[in-house]
């Protein structure tokens, strides 16, 4: 088969490095876009690095000439720099789509999250979601890839942790199957040459709350001080954020909230285990 010319969008976020990584482990002629060239810091084999403003259509003009696949993780958990999910999470990535239509490429690779199509009432995913729509009806060959939560999303059990004490909402039995970056990474390279249009996709580890919680206070060597908070303290949290912030500051507590209350099961894949990954974080210097 001839090498195909894949460009990745969003390269200098978690799950993009950990994209750029393997497609260079896996040789593909990779075009990666950038905002700032020195601060992206990539050196790889067959790896071309461009800046370019993906919010900024004009800047994107003949940069996807000759790409065969797209793959974007372009998105934004927490809004900065004046920007709104609608202008990253959805325009920044119809302009990479429009681009690519004007390029003739063959296939775009989109990374969503799961149960985005089903939480459009999310601030975050209506965004993703408004996108999802025009490209399953842009005439391109998809996959939209639907990982759970990501290891590093799990910041938050380790940080209340290391305070002693973990608290959850209702009775701490949800489950959830967190993935790493690196075996995400290997989902995401591998639709290249799938034909699946979507991927729902989880770690190896289904675990509820409880467990996530009393494996986050093992790794500081912690007691196990969980607390269970009723669930009205959850839901009018986000009352409180909705009526009184702007989704710059509401979204990502919004979503975080929100996949508290319910199972997030995807299928299981990888190598990598949480309780690693949390052990790693406890033992690196201050």
């Amino acid at each position: 088969m001839e090498q195909q010319n894949i460009l990745l969008a969003g390269a200098t976020g978690y799950l993009g490095r950990h994209i750029a990584a393997q497609l260079a482990n896996e040789s593909y002629n990779t075009t990666l876009i950038v905002r700032n060239k020195q601060k992206a810091n990539f050196n790889y084999n067959n790896c071309n690095v461009i800046e370019a403003e993906v919010t900024q259509p004009d800047t994107l003009n003949g940069v996807l000439n000759n790409i065969d696949v797209v793959i974007s993780t372009v998105g934004i958990t927490r809004q900065k720099d004046g920007l709104t999910y609608m202008d990253v999470d959805y325009q920044a990535n119809i302009n990479l789509l429009n681009e690519a239509k004007k390029a003739g490429v063959k296939k775009f690779i989109y990374i969503s999250a799961i149960n985005g199509d089903k939480l459009r009432h999310l601030k975050i995913f209506q965004a993703k979601e408004a996108f999802v729509d025009a490209l399953t009806t842009s005439g391109l060959d998809y996959c939209i890839i639907r990982p759970n939560g990501f290891f590093s999303d799990m910041g938050d059990f380790l940080e209340m942790a290391k305070r002693g004490t973990v608290y959850l909402f209702g009775d701490g039995n949800y489950k959830l199957n967190p993935i790493h970056g690196t075996d995400l990474a290997k989902v995401c390279v591998n639709a290249i040459n799938n034909h699946k249009q979507e991927i729902i996709v989880g770690g190896p580890d289904v675990l509820s709350h409880n467990q996530l919680a009393t494996m986050a206070l093992d790794a500081w060597g912690k007691k196990h001080r969980i607390m269970h908070l009723p669930d009205w303290i959850r839901k009018f949290t986000i009352w409180i954020m909705r009526t009184f912030t702007s989704s710059k500051t509401y979204g990502p507590i919004e979503f975080f909230l929100t996949a508290m209350a319910s199972d997030n099961i995807a299928p299981t894949y990888g190598e990598h285990h949480l309780k690693d990954f949390f052990e790693q974080k406890t033992k690196q210097p201050a």
